[in-house]
């Protein structure tokens, strides 16, 4: 396991410890936690991801910190857009679509209104940072 998967795997299990709360860097932020299945490998995978409610649908980004590269989970749900999404203690199925523009925009810019790192994302990286809806399957 790598540092990031590390990371993640104990924000995952402070998540599903309690009942979708954690602290460190994503205290009081919206959190999920997204479940794919591996482009490649067909394995599942699951990242905590922060998100944004948009009526009936959640919304998270592509952002991978500002990195240059889209985030390996967003190739594995390109491939396979049947996910899974823990809210809370919560647990569902979901389909998740790339937002188009110009409805990316104001989401990713209202995105950044409530956690002003993804501005910060967005000005580290020349590439479009992608951004996807999650709806209940």
């Amino acid at each position: 396991m790598n540092e990031m998967q590390a990371f993640n795997q104990k924000i995952i299990d402070e998540f599903r410890s309690n009942d979708g709360i954690v602290g460190g860097p994503f205290e009081g932020a919206p959190l999920l936690l997204l479940g794919t299945t591996g482009a490649k490998s067909g394995a599942a995978r699951v990242n905590p991801l922060a998100y944004l409610e948009d009526g009936e649908r959640l919304v998270i980004f592509a952002s991978f910190a500002g990195a240059d590269v889209h985030p390996p989970w967003y190739f594995n749900l390109r491939v396979n857009p049947e996910v899974t999404v823990e809210v809370g203690n919560e647990k569902f199925a979901a389909r998740a679509e790339t937002v188009e523009e110009p409805e990316r925009s104001g989401l990713y810019k209202k995105m950044a209104g409530l956690m002003p790192a993804f501005a910060e994302y967005e000005s580290k990286t020349d590439r479009v940072i992608p951004v996807i809806s999650l709806t209940r399957s």
